[in-house]
């Protein structure tokens, strides 16, 4: 039962996490670019990633949390290669995630308030090109779940 309720807050974890990037990547920022101008498309952005950023948070945590318990539990050296797959790359864009928000995000959000945009544009094309790469590794990461055997 326990291993049942970790697997579905790791799921839960990562729905939330690579889903929201998914979205933000593929749907809100190219109807953000084709409908709005800077002065209006940044603040969007910031408001966006207030909202959208401590989700990702807790949800970075509960799943590195419950990947290691999971890991624990089997034992490192029993547990597949895809395991330690997972945990590589999950440590790799939990790394990206937390340069995201504890670096890039402030920049933006500053820039934004202060209307600054082409300062405001760089940041969040710099947690652009970051999403992109984690959602990259996100995928590598759901290779890994599946192949582990």
């Amino acid at each position: 039962m326990l291993r049942q309720l970790l697997i579905l807050l790791h799921l839960a974890g990562v729905i939330t996490w690579v889903g929201g990037m998914f979205f933000a990547y593929f749907c809100l920022r190219p109807a953000a670019v084709e409908v709005l101008e800077p002065a209006k498309r940044l603040p969007l952005w910031s408001a966006t990633f207030a909202r959208f950023l401590p989700y990702a948070a807790v949800a970075v945590l509960v799943i590195l949390a419950t990947g290691l318990t999971l890991l624990v539990q089997v034992g490192f050296g029993q547990a597949p290669v895809g395991w330690h797959a997972m945990l590589a790359l999950g440590l790799l864009m939990a790394a990206v995630f937390a340069y995201v928000y504890l670096a890039l995000f402030p920049k933006l959000r500053e820039r934004s308030a202060a209307a600054d945009w082409p300062a405001a544009a760089r940041a969040l094309d710099g947690i652009r090109r970051l999403v992109a790469l984690n959602l990259v590794l996100g995928l590598c990461t759901v290779v890994a779940a599946i192949s582990a055997r």
